[in-house]
């Protein structure tokens, strides 16, 4: 896979595919500009080379074509603060107004199309569109990593018009699955996992991978509570996948055959309802009454995880270990990121992977205490699954 060093850009126009799926409140003002920082550096290599930026990208999930909510318009102004220069834009992503102002562009210029999902033919990976979006420029560059492992027009497709030498690894692509490659691959022992969210089979491929590699395995958030059943606890009414018991069951069995520290809370945040205003408590995963439902890991887990953490030399983190967006529930996400920043600074590395964990660990303000922290969750689990990700075969030929 060629990355950006081994290219020079002089005279060159770039399409940069980015990743600039930004949250957004009513107002169309972004809520957290995170993967538009990221995909900097990538940018200001190019100018400096003397090339110019065509910019590609997705925000949300339009449907029917275009509408203001979803306009990559919204962006322009932040774009030109973080960039120090104007950012063109265009209204469309092929048609005439786009492809006048691309041509036209020159080097040290940054043109930024519209939402390419205004388009069906995008999430279809349909060849034509993606040949006409290669028109735009000279060289294609992917530095969307959150959207890789989608075979769409502008992610995968359009990279096989290019000749190989002109499909480029960003600097954020690449620093992803360099990071992911180090987790996967050559990891500093005692290497700990840790994982949460709400279910079992969201992340039932990621588990059964990192049990041929992790030393600990540590379990939150609401998937802890189909363990906690499948081991004959009452679980209240917490969130439990009754489909899933005997899978909990086996995941258990497998772990002790491989010699994985695999840790279940042993107790847990319990609430009357879920709400932060709810009447809430402490109990034991196995013996949660009738009517509460377990919001968080307890004290005793806490400390026990953070102990673990703070012991290892390899630590990758992906989902909160309860509702972290109600202050109530939000002390076990916050025991985990803490000790991941003091391990950290002991000289662990530590790889947050992407959706929740990345935004807690911003909203909690750890983030310049953690080794790297992913801009793709859904991409991140697919590639520590063993899968092939579309956008990055495509650089490689694939």
């Amino acid at each position: 896979m060629k990355t950006l060093d081994q290219y020079n850009f002089a005279g060159k126009k770039a399409v940069v595919r980015v990743d600039f799926n930004v949250p957004l409140d009513s107002d169309l003002r972004i809520t957290d500009d995170t993967r538009i920082r990221a995909a900097t550096p990538t940018i200001k290599k190019i100018l400096a080379d003397g090339g110019s930026v065509i910019l590609l990208s997705h925000l949300g999930r339009p449907k029917g074509g275009p509408d203001k909510k979803n306009s990559l318009r919204s962006l322009v102004a932040r774009l030109q603060q973080e960039y120090g220069q104007e950012v063109k834009f265009a209204d469309d992503v092929i048609g005439q107004e786009a492809q006048q102002m691309a041509a036209n562009l020159q080097p040290g210029e940054i043109l930024l199309l519209d939402n390419v999902r205004f388009y069906s033919e995008e999430e279809a990976g349909d060849p034509a569109f993606a040949e006409k979006l290669s028109h735009l420029g000279d060289v294609y560059v992917n530095d969307a990593f959150g959207a890789a492992h989608r075979k769409h027009a502008s992610t995968a497709v359009m990279a096989q018009y290019f000749k190989p030498e002109d499909r480029i690894a960003g600097y954020l692509l690449q620093g992803e699955i360099d990071n992911a490659h180090r987790v996967l691959t050559n990891p500093e022992r005692p290497f700990t996992a840790i994982m949460g969210g709400a279910k079992i089979s969201d992340k039932i491929q990621i588990i059964e991978q990192l049990l041929d590699k992790v030393d600990n395995l540590l379990i939150g958030g609401a998937m802890a509570y189909t363990f906690a059943k499948a081991e004959g606890g009452s679980t209240g009414r917490s969130l439990v996948e009754n489909d899933k018991l005997e899978l909990a069951q086996s995941l258990i069995q497998k772990a002790k055959e491989k010699g994985v520290n695999l840790v279940l809370p042993g107790d847990s945040v319990i609430a009357t309802a879920f709400s932060n205003d709810a009447d809430i408590d402490q109990a034991g995963n196995h013996a949660i009454p009738a009517d509460w439902m377990g919001l968080d890991i307890g004290p005793e887990s806490r400390e026990i995880f953070a102990e673990i953490i703070r012991q290892s030399r390899t630590i990758l983190w992906n989902g909160p270990m309860g509702v972290f967006e109600m202050s109530n529930f939000s002390l076990g996400t916050r025991f985990v990121a803490s000790a991941i920043a003091e391990a950290t600074a002991a000289g662990a590395f530590s790889l947050i992977g992407g959706g929740d964990s990345a935004a807690a660990v911003h909203q909690l303000g750890f983030a310049d205490k953690v080794s790297y922290i992913s801009t793709g969750g859904g991409a991140l689990l697919e590639y520590m699954e063993g899968k092939e990700l579309p956008g990055v075969a495509a650089l490689e030929g694939r």
